[in-house]
């Protein structure tokens, strides 16, 4: 029987989640300040805006976090402040110097375990947070933290995965589940030596010139992430599900819709593929070739039979309407 019917589902399943739909709301945003143009000095829709410095890049992001998880799970958003935002930051192959927090509550008692959250990762992850902006007299808790951070020459962007790449996920399995949210918790509780090493591993394979482009898989999902990094290639690609690593006992459904706290897409020549694999296997972390990238502007799901279900084809529209530069003929 052909797997088509569950790829259906599964693409359907894409289109439809939360954290994809949040993405499609930058499309709008990049059209009314005026960003979508390809000849920009800095190009916007990569995981830091980087922006070049001496012989090398300073790397500037920001992450804002819903109300509801700030008031849901306010340490864990607080820790993840900063573990998301050094995500943005190695994914570009670049590594931390500082962060800045703006933070809102409805009085100390509410803002501290957001501060306590932001402090724990903070020394775990050896970055100081050097400044920002609180209010303890709103009307509802908010958070807001940036990152400046520091990349060489050689930088991953979301805009260099080519025909003939290979398409590799990262993911560190050795977590659970923050239920009922989609949030993979690899990170708490882990010794913060192995934290500050597993992140080291993108500026490595950055400056060995191993990989190219890479992006940290986000609200969107895996497959959801890499729909943004295929539209910002200006490319096309197929992954096949079965193919991602999983942890143990967790449905392929729910595991697409995942934000894991250690989660990567790699785009490198396939002769690269066995040693940024070896790389990551050396740290315990889960690596795996799980599709390709090609020229046809449409992205898809692929089982081992060459069964295929469209997931979004960019010829018919953009997701996040930040494609990158034409490929020369």
């Amino acid at each position: 029987m052909s797997g088509l019917p569950d790829l259906d589902a599964l693409a359907e399943g894409v289109r439809r989640a939360r954290g994809l739909a949040h993405k499609r709301d930058i499309d709008a945003v990049m059209r009314r300040l005026g960003l979508a143009g390809r000849g920009a000095a800095i190009p916007v829709g990569d995981d830091c805006a980087a922006i070049p410095d001496g012989d090398g890049h300073l790397l500037l992001a920001v992450e804002g976090f819903l109300e509801g998880f700030v008031a849901a799970d306010p340490y864990f958003a607080g820790y993840c402040g900063i573990m998301v935002n050094l995500s943005d930051v190695a994914a570009m192959g670049g590594r931390p110097i500082a962060v800045v927090d703006a933070l809102w509550a409805r009085g100390q008692a509410e803002a501290d375990p957001v501060l306590a959250g932001l402090a724990a990762a903070a020394e775990l992850y050896g970055v100081p947070v050097v400044g920002g902006h609180s209010n303890t007299r709103a009307g509802a808790p908010n958070l807001a933290v940036a990152v400046l951070g520091r990349a060489g020459p050689r930088l991953l962007t979301s805009f260099d995965a080519a025909p003939g790449d290979r398409l590799i996920a990262a993911i560190d399995l050795r977590g659970r589940f923050r239920d009922p949210h989609p949030y993979w918790d690899a990170s708490t509780g882990a010794p913060g030596e192995r934290l500050r090493g597993d992140l080291d591993l993108l500026p490595g394979l950055a400056e060995d010139g191993l990989c190219r482009a890479a992006k940290d898989i986000s609200m969107a999902g895996l497959v959801g992430t890499a729909l943004m990094l295929l539209e910002g290639s200006r490319a096309g690609g197929w992954i096949d599900p079965a193919a991602i690593p999983r942890p143990e006992g967790v449905a392929l459904g729910r595991w697409l819709g995942a934000f894991p706290s250690f989660g990567f897409l790699l785009a490198a020549a396939p002769a690269r593929v066995p040693a940024i694999l070896a790389r990551f296997a050396g740290r315990g972390i889960a690596a795996a070739a799980i599709g390709g990238i090609d020229a046809s502007r449409v992205a898809r799901l692929r089982d081992a039979s060459g069964a295929e279900a469209v997931v979004w084809d960019f010829s018919d529209g953009p997701l996040i309407g930040c494609g990158g530069p034409e490929r020369a003929a």
